[in-house]
């Protein structure tokens, strides 16, 4: 049976799956930060400082003030979290990650130049055994082969090799110093775990990218980068009024929603105003962002500054079940500011609107340390 939803309903499922449906209790704190990355099915790890790095600012908007970048450092050296593909993910799944890793290699094309290297490899697991964990600025070049590259990973040996020791399990990430990844031998980070089988965990991660979700295109572009389309038992396949295209649903997320009237045909959920990282869960699949939203969103970063429509590094702003707008700002930490250059009404905001996004960004600015100024 094909589910049917509402449009709104498909989009308040979105928004409570991703957990921003609900303002941060005073009681939220750095200890939930795995509950927190589980969640959203992973912390993506982008250091862009424009405004806010990627991790620090989505843990924000779902646990308040509590979240900052040094409990998220302390959660990832303390093994309550691991980094796999640029993601935070709890420790506690380890195990699905685990078979992916013994055959990274071949499914990567890297085995035949790590072989080729094999003394080099052994040199920087010694290295790490004897010394600790250390940085690639700690690490000499000793490679005998080259990494095949006339691209940005040309000489650039020593982060390749460790890149690889990383995908295969043999290494860890513990930490950063400045924009470093500080590397350890993966023995004395990973707990003991049970490989789970691969069919299995690429269910269970399915399962989970589903929940953070709620709503998702049925298709391998959701995050390629994270996995290649749903596994065949996850979900439920549904239609979306108004927006086209096959879906896949969470239905005990969508049971429970409706059950709770927050469904379609219940109350209005609470409006909560809310400032995105560019990088957050809610917008990771930006198809699905413009069909269930509507929303036209790009970001503008890597654009020359004379084609950019709403700025370097805009946050979207969700505002209950609805995106609609842009905050153009960047962090100016020299200076302690916030500067706002302007805000992007996709329609015009009535006052309560206006008057929820500049209480958002004043608390927004606390968080970073700042004070805002507008332009």
């Amino acid at each position: 049976m094909v589910l049917q939803l509402t449009r709104q309903e498909a989009r308040r499922l979105a928004v409570h799956a991703a957990r921003l449906d609900a303002t941060p209790g005073d009681d939220a704190a750095v200890a939930d930060l795995p509950d927190v990355a589980a969640a959203v099915a992973g912390l993506r790890v982008e250091l862009t400082s424009i405004v806010a790095p990627a991790a620090e600012h989505v843990a924000f908007t779902r646990l308040g003030p509590g979240a900052h970048a040094d409990g998220l450092a302390r959660a990832l050296a303390n093994g309550r979290l691991f980094e796999r593909t640029w993601v935070l993910r709890p420790m506690r799944d380890l195990g699905l990650f685990l078979a992916g890793m013994r055959d990274w290699l071949d499914r990567t094309g890297a085995r035949g130049w790590v072989e080729a290297n094999d003394g080099f490899r052994q040199s920087i697991l010694d290295r790490i055994g004897d010394q600790g964990p250390l940085t690639s600025r700690d690490v000499p070049d000793e490679s005998l082969v080259p990494w095949p590259s006339s691209g940005w990973t040309n000489d650039r040996n020593v982060t390749k090799m460790l890149e690889c020791l990383h995908g295969a399990g043999e290494l860890a990430v513990v930490g950063r110093i400045g924009r470093l990844r500080v590397w350890d031998l993966a023995q004395n980070v990973f707990p003991p775990t049970p490989e789970v089988p691969v069919d299995e965990a690429r269910r269970i991660r399915s399962a989970q990218l589903l929940r953070a979700f709620g709503v998702a295109r049925d298709s391998v572009a959701i995050v390629p980068s994270e996995l290649h389309g749903f596994h065949r038992e996850v979900g439920e396949l549904a239609a979306i009024e108004g927006a086209p295209g096959r879906w896949r649903v969470d239905a005990e997320l969508l049971e429970r929603l409706r059950d709770d009237r927050l469904g379609a045909a219940g109350d209005d959920p609470a409006e909560r105003t809310v400032l995105l990282s560019p990088f957050d869960r809610l917008l990771s699949d930006r198809e699905r962002v413009a069909r269930l939203f509507e929303f036209d969103y790009t970001l503008e970063m890597y654009k020359p500054k004379r084609t950019r429509r709403w700025g370097a590094f805009a946050l979207p702003i969700l505002r209950g079940d609805r995106l609609v707008g842009k905050v153009d700002a960047h962090a100016d930490r020299d200076a302690g500011l916030l500067r706002v250059h302007a805000i992007h009404e996709d329609e015009p905001f009535a006052t309560a609107v206006r008057a929820a996004v500049e209480s958002e960004l004043d608390r927004f600015a606390r968080w970073l340390g700042l004070t805002v100024q507008r332009d």
